[in-house]
């Protein structure tokens, strides 16, 4: 499959999950969990749902200046939203603390992912 196809359907796949766990959190959590851990979800879906629309910016890349940097930044998008936002998932919802040290991990993935996507569209060919 090619590049631009896979990162446009990880993302709407992306969506659809970061939307779901939206309502989840909204309608599911809200009177289960503390105001900072709602919160704390609520900063997951919200980069979840960012990355999940850079995917399509991904696809839209490799589409019109294929590069193996537009590859590897959906790579490091879809990483940084399973660590960024996965481990604040599980961290609201089940408040196992050391969750919180590896959430910085995806944001690095997130700003690697970035750079490398801005690389690889100035690069020359």
């Amino acid at each position: 499959m090619s590049p631009d196809r896979l990162f446009a359907a990880a993302g709407a796949v992306s969506a659809l999950l970061a939307v779901a766990l939206g309502a989840f959190g909204a309608h599911g959590l809200r009177q289960r969990l503390s105001a900072d851990m709602l919160a704390v979800f609520e900063t997951g879906v919200r980069y979840h749902v960012y990355h999940a629309l850079a995917l399509f910016a991904v696809a839209w890349v490799a589409s019109r200046w294929p590069s193996p940097q537009a590859t590897w930044a959906g790579w490091l998008f879809v990483v940084g939203t399973l660590v960024f936002s996965g481990s604040l998932y599980i961290l609201a919802t089940s408040g196992v603390r050391w969750l919180g040290a590896i959430t910085p991990l995806g944001g690095i993935c997130f700003l690697a992912g970035w750079l490398i996507l801005a690389w690889g569209i100035l690069a020359e060919r």
